[in-house]
């Protein structure tokens, strides 16, 4: 369609404006071609007139729906209003800085700190598609790192901007994220050293200027190398065009490098002393710009900071003090004072502090440095001239010789940081990041504008050449002819920079000339390039500045100093004395030594862009310029070679105020670095992209049901495509997306909203018809009811006379009063009646009343003194027999232990008396040890005699010297006077000889002194030997004490057994005495049982007499005859009849009771037989634990004597000491034989009081009997007498009695309901014989297995061993390889108890503590430890080997616990298992150590989990959409690509849910405690929705209403998904809380301050920082729905200012919940567990 069609009503267009440089206003009318005005309604609501050109109407606005896109491209109208209104959208109301622009990642400085670079966003972009997320420099980074890693290709990322938009901070953040995501596992920390380097370089490369306080004045290049693994190995920097010019001058309101004032900082301390610093104030060089601080920053804590640096890198301290003497010797050479002597001299003196300062530091000789300070020495041919320097000139020296030194310790600290990152392996690949300036233009621009410049115009046609060649690789990829695009080419102006006799070679050749001035320059530029090349100019108004066409824009360079930047040259005379500096770093700078060669290999030649040396002759010095261009070359050669990802940095405002959006200063960094470029290659050809199924899914609305019916949605496409733009031109087709032409997007938004708006208009014309429907129908009935009552009234008004109503008021008051009357009547005579029914009726039931609780209180009576009296005696006797079984039980036991100890005594005799020879043979020792003890003390006495007498004969010997050397002083004084001239030699002569004499006493000293250390030390030795021996006898002495104690406990002990062995004996007799008892019982209780059950036969047979008897006595017409109504009546009236009846069904009641109180005597009977039993079994496995611990006893006595035998060691008195003891055991034996007669006798007495007792409680049953046998006849009589009186009555009443059928049905009635109650009682009864015998067959069988248990020896019971698996020490690998190691899940775990190898190993264990083995039950634990953690790591990424090993540690911890023998793990145990619990060993550090192991089990679980479950949480829970008719696809520009129309390979809501029901299964199949599913499931939970929470954070497209109810609805699947595992209370639903929150809030309203409330309110699991991140990324997918204005974003941060909660963005996903392992004990019994074959396990054996 034409372009003019589009400028119609309600469509909207951008104008140019001064102030915001485009302004949006709405078409008011349609325009037609040919129009010269178009009409305009202004957002202020103004009419305007807007003069238009039919070829340049003003650009289009894009629909809404399109606006804050994520990609530029993506909008349908690409120019320049509409980039600058997207940014604006995303900067200033969304606040998100980062906004795609093809190929261009567009970073906007928001001033301001902002929580989206923390290490859980780097781990969010990590493995992520580029259009996936929200743009991002990290996102920018990964697909530089991904496309390394795929395709094996260097890359680099281009950061480019003005200064202080943000470029350093870009770099760095994209240098840690290869830092972190690319870690490498050698301890070298690469990846630290590589970002340590970023403090260094901005600390000696950055300073404040204007526009930023951490303004990179260089530009770098650092090339990141990485291994064949994708591992970082190691880096390389190259270095830019330095700005040395800051050294020595500064701008207002700038300083020089941030090392200067850190230095000056920290000059106080110690360690920087002598550099002789003073604050930042005193220093010319740091004080000129007026700003030594900057706000915010402290340079002392800087200066720390960079010396870690420093550290970290490996450069120690002495390096680092070089440093900083050179850098305070810039500084004091910046303070020289140069004084002016006339007018072309100029002198320095040599008293100088700083001067001095300087040469002292440096190394160097202030007096030449003086001169040649003021003077320059001028070589020729002929002669050579020392010429003196003006002041300004002396300056300009002083200045260029500190930028000289400045720029050399720069490029020497770059290269050691090269040195310092450098690898030893082979470079596989790199990743390069060019931090670089970009384009500038100021008021006044000189040499380094130019270079900055042409450098942009290099990278500029690189970006340029590379966006034409991604859109022809993307249009012949998708099979779209390709037409060549026109785009801008800014060769000419790079071949009017660098060319042949270009620019930069001008500049060169007038620095070579000696008098070559700035002007003369200029003049030839004029002259070469005015009007010749039309991107050169001379300004109108100015000859001493030139214009160069820049593709951003023009610049305006002045000349002056071009010529003396680009020489840099610094006087031979300085250089030469810099050369002979004492400090050796100094000298080494200016050198002409070769620079070494790089130790890279890479491909490229990796170098410094600025040499170190530089040849002393002028025609091989190369200018800056020239060096530049060649370090350019290299870089764009780097740069061509490898893969480029672009960032712009954009500075907002020149204020820098936070998230302020200055539109001027923004485009004119749009128009300069490339952004706008980027959008007209892309708008020249077919800017608009849409994958097949976004079309889809977005214009469905614009296709009819014929096109929807097709199957193939491609075609589809075709075919709506051609049907609604006519044109074909203005779209293409390709393989998997369709491409079109600017504006045609919008065109199909207008088409699809006009539709939409159609759709609206028809459903409110019926909405609105069926309102009004219903409002006519309300107000139609309303008028007819109104009608029908007005004409009601009227008529009433014509019929009603006076009359009329008088007469009927007068009816109304009689019938009143008649009906009144009449109703008053019936009601007495009703209350009347209801009184007499009520007096009757409550008086028979309060008679009843009365005699019923009259015979139930004599009844409780007799019951209670009754059961009082059985339970008396029933707890009697089953004391007695409790006693009695405790006494022979005891005595049977204390016998048997008597005997063993006997035995071991035997033993032990005769091992004490083989001690008693071996200590005989121990005392021979220590006598011989005595002996040799005097001989060396004799010795010691010999050596100390020796010595004395050597002492002595020395002593003389020296007396002698000392008397015949006064001898000779005597002769000497004599002769002295006649041979002078012989003294001289005869004192020579004594002088040799008295040192001679001297040194001969000294060494007879020295040989004295050694003998008599030689001496101490020997006798120190024999004292030490002779201590020892004194130890030694003590610790004998000890020892004997310590076996007397223990001999006189085991006598104690052994007493202690006898007794019990005794008292066992005699309770051992009694059994025998017990057991015929209870035969005795069982027998009488056969006795009493008959003799019931013919009771109740007597009384049946009376009972259906008394029925008989009282059935034929009545004659029933006899009675009705003689009993008048009356007499009827008084018979009722009495109750006497009923009296009767009631009587006999007393008597019923009374048989009853009688019966259930024998059938509770027998029951108790039964239930004390049980408890007798019982307490035997008890008594029994008592014995048997007794013996265990005389076993242990023994045991512990036999390794008692062993180590006696061990130890070589003997107690004299100990044959006294057995004597003693088998003295003491004949007594024990006599006072066991007198007990055992006391205890025969008392046995006797206790059977004769049980045969007593039998007898007494045989004469209670008598009585009873006949007790109860006179209550019954004494009823029968009573029966029967009240027969006989009612016989008598009915005689009398015969005539009178009417209602005789009544009666006799009642009788019989109740006849036959007792003789039915009488047969549920007899078959109660049976079924109370029946289990009475079945008790009694269980009492039998119990009392022959007791027999058994008391005749078999203890020591043999085969159930001590039951729930252990023997095994030989040799089998313990192969148990731990074929149990654990080579055991695979899936084949056992069908069909097997949980924990089974668990249950396996523990059997295991408890055989070794059997055999109280304490190595072998050592080896087993290690082994078994060793084992699980050798299976996990084997298997460290398999989920069901790892599920199943946590299973089996937890069932094995378990188990230890439950078997323990400590109380808390044995309340839930049955008393079998009990039994089963280790006897010998306290297992709990193993306890310990396994839980660690299951802790690490189950951390590594959860991790492959999460492994598994990560990459389907964000397709299914946010990118699959299951609801119909909610799609909001939208463009997704130039980073979102689709390879296929059908993506059916992708997850879904349904493949979620399926891996958790796969996880779930797992578990509950390999037996994982449920509460430990419950963390699992809970951990899981919480992953899904942080995973799902921070995608939604980092995805602005995905923030929408529709999307907000697709994740509530997956929210809903999942908490089904829990209700039907029955896992509601795992708490997992909780962790989704603050995803179920987003949902809702991106879902509810958000307009008014109720609505801000609401979400106060609401989200609460939201921190701050989250719900305005969702509030700003708000995007409506619709036109109908509304953005979140900034103002409602402000209201809800105000409301939440209140809180104090984290200020984190993103959830940490990698968080664990604190695991705890509940214990559960095994319900399954030990010796019931069978192993399997297919284990492999035959070598266990079952005990």
């Amino acid at each position: 369609m034409a372009v003019a069609e589009l400028y119609t009503q309600y469509n909207r267009v951008w104008i140019p404006d001064p102030e915001e440089v485009w302004k949006s206003a709405e078409i008011a009318k349609d325009y037609r071609v040919g129009d010269k005005v178009l009409q305009l309604l202004l957002e202020d609501g103004t009419e305007l007139d807007y003069c238009v050109n039919p070829e340049s109407l003003p650009p289009l606005r894009n629909p809404d729906i399109l606006v804050g896109e994520n990609d530029l491209t993506a909008l349908s109208y690409l120019h320049e209003p509409a980039v600058l209104h997207n940014l604006r959208i995303r900067f200033a109301e969304s606040k998100l800085i980062y906004t795609y622009s093809g190929i261009i990642l567009v970073a906007m400085n928001p001033y301001k700190q902002l929580p989206i670079y923390g290490d859980a966003i780097i781990h969010a972009y990590s493995g992520q598609n580029m259009g996936d997320m929200d743009p991002h420099i990290f996102a920018v980074a990964e697909e530089a790192y991904k496309q390394m890693a795929r395709n094996n290709k260097n890359q680099s990322i281009i950061v480019s901007g003005e200064s202080g938009a943000g470029k350093t901070v870009s770099a760095r953040y994209a240098m840690r994220y290869f830092a972190t995501v690319s870690k490498s596992s050698s301890k070298a920390h690469v990846e630290d050293k590589v970002l340590a380097s970023n403090p260094i370089t901005e600390a000696i490369g950055n300073a404040k200027t204007t526009r930023n306080d951490n303004s990179s004045r260089f530009g770098k290049y650092t090339e990141i190398s990485f291994d064949d693994r994708n591992q970082i190995i190691g880096a390389n920097m190259r270095t830019y065009l330095l700005e040395k010019s800051r050294v020595v001058f500064q701008s207002e309101n700038e300083r020089n490098y941030h090392i200067f004032y850190q230095l000056c900082a920290s000059a106080q301390q110690s360690e920087f002393k002598h550099l002789k610093l003073g604050s930042a104030e005193e220093f010319n060089y740091t004080r000129m710009g007026g700003s030594t601080v900057i706000e915010g920053v402290n340079d002392g804590n800087d200066m720390v900071e960079t010396q870690k640096t420093f550290i970290l890198l490996g450069f120690k301290k002495d390096f680092q003090m070089d440093v900083f003497k050179i850098l305070a010797a810039i500084l004091h050479l910046g303070n020289v004072q140069i004084t002016a002597v006339g007018n072309e001299r100029s002198t320095v003196s040599e008293d100088d502090s700083h001067l001095k300062v300087f040469c002292e530091l440096l190394g160097l000789e202030s007096g030449k440095v003086a001169q040649w300070l003021c003077n320059r020495k001028i070589i020729t041919t002929s002669e050579t001239v020392v010429k003196p320097m003006t002041r300004p000139q002396a300056v300009n020296a002083r200045d260029a010789l500190a930028k000289k030194i400045y720029a050399h310790l720069f490029d020497f600290i770059v290269e050691r940081i090269n040195l310092a990152l450098q690898f030893s392996g082979k470079q596989h690949t790199f990743i390069g990041v060019l931090d670089i300036y970009g384009f500038e233009t100021f008021d006044v621009n000189s040499f380094e504008q130019f270079c900055i410049n042409y450098a942009n115009e290099k990278l500029q046609q690189q970006f340029n050449l590379h966006v034409f060649k991604l859109e022809q690789e993307e249009y012949m990829k998708e099979d779209i002819p390709w037409t060549l695009i026109d785009f801008y080419d800014n060769q000419p102006v790079i071949d009017l920079i660098e060319a042949k006799m270009g620019i930069l070679e001008l500049l060169d050749e007038e620095c070579l000339l000696p008098h070559g001035t700035d002007e003369n320059w200029l003049q030839k530029l004029y002259n070469n390039f005015i009007n010749k090349n039309p991107s050169f100019e001379k300004p109108r108004m100015s000859n001493t500045s030139f214009i160069i066409q820049h593709f951003a824009d023009k610049v305006e360079y002045k000349c002056e100093g071009f010529l003396e930047k680009n020489r840099d040259t610094v006087y031979d005379t300085l250089v030469e004395i810099l050369k002979a500096s004492k400090f050796h770093l100094c000298a080494k700078f200016f050198q002409e030594n070769p620079v070494p060669p790089s130790p890279f290999g890479s491909a490229i030649t990796i170098k410094s862009a600025k040499q170190i040396i530089k040849p002393n002759n002028k025609q091989f010095r190369t200018t800056v310029g020239n060096k530049f261009r060649s370090s350019l070359a290299l870089l764009m050669e780097t740069l061509n070679a490898t893969t480029p990802h672009y960032v712009r940095c954009i500075k907002p405002n020149d204020e820098k105020l936070p998230f302020e959006f200055n539109s001027k200063r923004i485009v004119q960094q749009l128009r300069a670095c490339g952004v706008l470029e980027t959008i007209h290659i892309s708008a020249q050809s077919y800017p608009s992209r849409w994958t097949y199924i976004e079309f889809y899914s977005r214009y469905g609305i614009l296709m009819s049901k014929q096109e929807l019916s097709f199957s193939d949605k491609k075609e589809v496409c075709k075919v709506v495509l051609h049907r609604l733009i006519q044109d074909s031109n203005q779209y293409q087709f390709g393989k998997t997306k369709i491409f079109f032409r600017a504006g045609q997007v919008a065109y199909l938004e207008k088409l699809r909203l006009d539709k939409l708006r159609q759709g609206c208009v028809v459903i409110q014309k019926h909405i609105r018809g069926w309102l009004q429907r219903k409002k006519f129908l309300r107000e139609r009935q309303a008028a007819l009811i109104i009608q029908q009552y007005f004409r009601g009234q009227q008529t009433v008004r014509k019929a009603i006379t006076a009359a009329a109503l008088k007469e009927a008021w007068a009816a109304i008051i009689i019938q009143k009063h008649c009906r009144g009357y009449l109703v008053r009547s019936l009601y007495q005579l009703i209350r009347v009646a209801t009184i007499t029914i009520q007096a009757y009726t409550r008086g028979l039931l309060a008679r009843r009343r009365y005699r019923k609780m009259l015979e139930e209180h004599k009844a409780v009576i007799l019951q209670k003194y009754a059961r009082a009296w059985l339970a008396r005696r029933r707890f009697q006797n089953i004391r007695r027999f409790v006693l009695n079984i405790q006494l022979t039980y005891r005595v049977q036991r204390l016998q048997k232990k008597l005997e063993d100890q006997n035995r071991e005594n035997h033993g032990l005799v005769e091992k004490l008396t083989s001690l008693a020879a071996v200590r005989a043979g121990d005392m021979e020792k220590i006598q011989k040890l005595e002996l040799e003890l005097d001989r060396a003390a004799a010795h010691r006495h010999n050596y100390e005699e020796k010595g004395k007498r050597y002492k002595t004969a020395v002593e003389e010997k020296l007396a002698k010297l000392q008397k015949h050397n006064s001898e000779l002083e005597q002769q000497k004084e004599q002769i002295q006077q006649k041979l002078q001239e012989q003294t001289e030699e005869l004192k020579g002569k004594m002088d040799d000889l008295t040192k001679q004499l001297f040194d001969d006493v000294q060494k007879e000293e020295r040989q004295r002194i050694l003998l008599e250390k030689s001496f101490e030390l020997k006798t120190q030795d024999y004292e030490k030997q002779i201590w020892s021996l004194k130890e030694e006898i003590k610790a004998l002495k000890d020892e004997k004490m310590q076996l007397q104690h223990q001999v006189e406990e085991e006598r104690v002990t052994s007493d202690g057994l006898k007794g019990e062995v005794a008292r066992l004996t005699k309770q051992a007799k009694t059994i025998s005495e017990f057991e015929k008892e209870i035969e005795l019982l069982q027998a009488q209780k056969i006795d009493v049982e008959k003799h019931v059950q013919s009771q109740k036969r007597e009384m049946r047979e009376k009972m259906s007499e008394i029925t008989k008897q009282l059935l034929e006595s009545y004659d029933i017409e006899d009675v009705r005859n003689r009993l008048s109504v009356e007499d009827l009546e008084h018979l009722n009236e009495d109750g006497e009849l009923w009296f009767a009846y009631e009587g006999l069904k007393k008597a019923t009641r009374v048989l009853e009771s009688h019966f259930q109180s024998q059938k509770d005597c027998y029951e108790k009977d039964i239930e004390a037989l049980n408890f007798k039993v019982a307490h035997l079994s008890q008594e029994i496995n008592h014995l048997q634990k007794l013996f265990r611990e005389e076993n242990d006893i023994n045991e512990s006595i036999r390794h008692e004597v062993t180590r006696l035998t061990s130890e070589n060691m003997m107690i004299p008195d100990f044959k006294q000491q057995i004597s003693e003891l088998e003295k003491q055991k004949q007594d024990l034996e006599i006072r066991l034989n007198e007990q055992t007669e006391n205890m025969k006798g008392k046995l006797e007495e206790l059977s004769n009081q049980l045969n007593r007792n039998q007898e007494e409680e045989e004469m209670q049953r008598e009585r009873t009997t006949e007790v109860q046998n006179e209550i019954h006849t004494k009823e029968k009589e009573k029966l029967m007498d009240k027969i006989q009186e009612m016989q008598e009555a009915s005689e009398h009443s015969k005539k009178q009695f009417e209602t005789e059928s009544e009666v006799e049905s009642r009788v019989r009635q109740e006849a036959s309901r007792l003789t039915m109650e009488n047969r549920d009682l007899e078959e109660e009864l049976d079924m109370k014989d029946r289990l009475i015998k079945k008790l009694q067959d269980q009492v039998k069988t119990l009392t022959k297995t007791i027999e058994k248990a008391n005749d078999v020896h203890l020591s043999s019971g085969p159930k001590e061993y039951l729930g252990m698996l023997e095994y030989k020490r040799e089998d313990e690998a192969k148990l731990i390889q074929n149990l654990i190691l080579d055991l695979k899940p899936r084949g056992v775990v069908v069909n097997m108890i949980p924990g089974l190898p668990a249950h396996i190993l523990f059997m295991c264990v408890r055989y070794a503590d059997s055999l109280n083995d304490a190595n072998m039950l050592k080896s087993l634990m290690n082994s078994t430890i060793n084992g699980i953690k050798q299976a996990v790591k084997e298997h460290l990424e398999d989920f069901e080997m790892l599920s199943f090993w946590l299973s089996n540690t937890c069932h094995f911890l378990n188990c230890l616990k439950q078997y323990s023998g400590e109380e808390e793990f044995m309340k839930h145990n049955s008393p079998h298992q009990n039994k089963n619990c280790l006897n010998n060993f306290d297992l709990s550090e193993y306890r310990q150590i396994l839980s660690d192991v299951a802790i690490r089990i189950y951390h590594q679980f959860i991790i492959v989990m999460e492994n598994n479950i990560q990459p389907i949480i964000v397709p299914g829970m946010l990118e699959y959409e299951s609801l119909q008719g909610i799609s909001g696809l939208k463009p997704t520009g130039f980073r979102k690509r689709s390879s296929s129309i059908d993506d059916t390979d992708a997850y879904t809501m349904t493949s979620l849910l399926q891996q958790l029901s796969y996880f779930y299964s797992t578990m509950c199949q390999n037996g994982l405690d449920p509460e430990l599913v419950r963390q699992a499931v809970k951990q899981l939970f919480f992953l899904i929705g942080a995973v799902t929470l921070n995608s939604l954070f980092l995805r602005k497209d995905m923030c929408s209403c529709r999307k907000g109810m697709q994740i509530r609805c997956n929210i809903s699947y999942l908490e089904e998904w829990l209700k039907d595992k029955n896992l509601q209370n795992s708490l997992a639903k909780e962790t989704l809380e603050p995803l179920s929150q987003a949902a809702w809030l991106l879902q509810v309203k958000k307009t008014t301050d109720s609505d801000a409330k609401e979400i106060y309110e609401r989200c609460t699991s939201l921190s701050t920082v989250q719900i305005i991140k969702i509030l700003n990324s708000y995007t409506p997918i619709d036109d109908f729905e509304k953005r979140v204005t900034p103002s409602f974003v402000r209201k809800v941060q105000a409301l939440l200012n209140s809180r104090e909660d984290s200020s984190q963005l993103m959830l940490d996903t990698k968080y664990l919940f604190q695991v705890t392992f509940p214990f559960t004990p095994s319900p399954h019994a030990l010796e019931m567990i069978q192993i399997p074959s297919s284990f492999k396990l035959g070598f266990l054996n079952r005990l």
